[in-house]
């Protein structure tokens, strides 16, 4: 599919024509025969096709661990994800990341188990998470060798064979559920690109996976070593065509034993300020990883706790927890096990939320349901409680005047009716709420920011250099939570703010009132471009807006807009 192009050009569906009167009988037995066989092939690729239909959940060692672990240190988390009932939550798979293995290959090629840390072998492992009623997942990586210098799949350095089959062959017979394949040390050659090299290592691991014909998700990093590039983008055009998630980007803060409490808050805000604008790459099958739920490990509270766990339910994000399970908090359990949070977060729609509204310290989140009801989440960044009042209108509901929700507060449970939803969220915390509009509320319009995402500068909070809000005003700036950021995408191609559209005239970017005039037709693709024409996007040029030639991945033309 060209990476430029938003829509997606799906088969016609097959006619089925009734055998004819003559031979009806042969025909009947061919006819079967030729089911049979299509349902056969169709099933297998169903098999496939139907991997992760719902956000990935489990756990994994690396953000608590990294490589100070033992097979006991696995099963003593698989036993507390039991124990916990997390399991029993859908956290059902137990991944083990990377340090697992010995630098070196044997004399036949086949990867070594450190004896050290698996003196039974990786299989007794497997066998023993297996018999807990829960999913084995393994690390392994693309390159030559894995991020901690340990034997790699992918082809040697300075080229050569891979192992991606032999070692997809070796994880089948263990029985391995899940592979997560990091992006370290992948070889590139002599004038070839970084782009080609991933995907060629990504798509033969997923040719291994395929062959060997055990289902297993398989969990991509490669958009990670492409954040802060132009390849960025591309990259996100290739890898859901190979697994079923990926790692856009920065690794979220492990736990540092010599600070344990030291706080990793700013890195939670950071992950989901680059994967919030994502939305569009993902879709029940394919999803954007924000990386791992440290939610209740040390470094964080509570109340943080509760953020991360509301924001990844909103985007739809795999819930991976990495954290000494057996020391969290009943308090973090009931956080990290809350059914209501949950049922956002594995919605069938798979939908992320769209940005309604941002201010320097608070996200308004709003996120459409599989049956008609809607989610709506308030995250507040400051150290102090703040007071939030959320109008239907402010979500796209035109029948504003008389529109009536009920909205249920998913942390307490308890159920409210009205015109509005009004909330005190506590520093550092979220509030999460189901939403039911009635009848007189109408259908929501596509309502909320148009974000450019040009600049990857971490900050204080970890995004307000990462992404700017257009304004009606007739600037891309600091995002204020004013009215004029507030954005109504039309059915028509039309942006409008305060009553009016987004419009070209005399070659310049303005505000006019809102008509049919093609003027005012904007076409956003799935590289992020708001194109004016065939050959002109919408720029984001210092804190201007500007029309200019459409180019590939460029910082300041790729904007995220409110889903549909």
């Amino acid at each position: 599919m060209d990476p430029d192009n938003a829509s997606e050009i799906r088969p016609s569906e097959a006619m089925i024509v009734g055998p004819s009167r003559r031979r009806r009988f042969l025909q009947a037995e061919l006819v079967t025969l030729f089911v049979g066989t299509l349902f056969t092939i169709l099933a297998s690729a169903q098999t496939t096709e139907r991997l992760a239909l719902k956000p990935p959940t489990g756990w994994n060692d690396w953000a608590h661990y990294q490589c100070d672990f033992t097979a006991d240190d696995i099963l003593a988390n698989a036993q507390a994800l039991v124990k916990t009932g997390l399991a029993s939550h859908g956290y059902n798979t137990v991944t083990i990341d990377d340090c697992w293995m010995q630098k070196d290959r044997d004399a036949s090629g086949n990867l070594q188990v450190d004896p050290k840390r698996f003196p039974q072998g990786m299989k007794a492992v497997a066998d023993a998470i297996h018999g807990l009623g829960l999913k084995f997942g393994i690390y392994e990586d693309a390159g030559y060798l894995t991020c901690g210098g340990f034997a790699g799949s992918g082809e040697s350095k300075g080229g050569g064979k891979d192992h991606f089959l032999q070692d997809a062959k070796l994880f089948a017979s263990w029985g391995v559920d899940y592979l997560k394949l990091d992006g370290c040390n992948v070889y590139v050659p002599t004038g070839g690109t970084q782009d080609a090299a991933y995907r060629k290592a990504y798509s033969a691991q997923a040719a291994a996976l395929k062959e060997v014909g055990r289902p297993v998700v398989f969990s991509e990093s490669a958009p990670a070593y492409f954040q802060g590039t132009r390849g960025w983008y591309d990259v996100l055009t290739w890898v859901g065509g190979y697994g079923q998630l990926w790692r856009e980007g920065t690794d979220i803060d492990v736990f540092d034993p010599k600070k344990p409490d030291a706080s990793r808050f700013n890195s939670i805000l950071w992950n989901y300020a680059y994967n919030l604008p994502l939305g569009r790459w993902q879709k029940p099958g394919n999803w954007n990883d924000a990386d791992f739920i440290i939610a209740g490990d040390r470094g964080t509270t509570l109340s943080e706790s509760r953020t991360q766990v509301a924001l990844w339910a909103m985007m739809s994000a795999p819930l991976i927890l990495s954290s000494d399970l057996g020391k969290l908090d009943p308090r973090a359990i009931a956080i990290l096990s809350n059914e209501a949070v949950l049922a956002i977060d594995q919605d069938p729609l798979g939908e992320s939320a769209t940005l309604v509204s941002r201010t320097p310290t608070i996200d308004i989140l709003f996120k459409r349901l599989k049956n008609g009801d809607y989610a709506v989440a308030i995250s507040n960044r400051s150290t102090n409680t703040a007071q939030v009042d959320v109008h239907p209108s402010d979500l796209g509901f035109s029948g504003s005047d008389g529109c009536q929700v009920e909205f249920e507060n998913l942390w307490s449970g308890n159920r409210q009716s009205g015109a509005s939803i009004h909330a005190d969220v506590e520093g550092h915390d979220a509030a999460i709420w189901r939403v039911h509009a009635g009848s007189s509320c109408g259908a929501p319009t596509r309502t909320g920011t148009i974000i450019l995402t040009a600049n990857e500068q971490k900050h204080e909070f970890g995004f307000e250099g990462y992404t700017r809000c257009l304004s009606s005003q007739g600037t891309a700036g600091a995002c204020t939570g004013s009215s004029s950021e507030t954005w109504v995408v039309g059915d028509d191609g039309t942006l409008g703010s305060r009553g009016s559209c987004l419009a070209v005239a005399d070659a310049k970017v303005i505000m006019q009132p809102c008509s049919a005039s093609t003027g005012q037709h904007w076409t956003w693709t799935r590289a992020g471009q708001l194109r004016h024409g065939p050959h002109q996007c919408l720029t984001g040029a210092g804190s201007g807006l500007t029309l200019q030639s459409c180019g590939h991945n460029l910082a300041d033309q790729i904007w995220s807009l409110p889903n549909r």
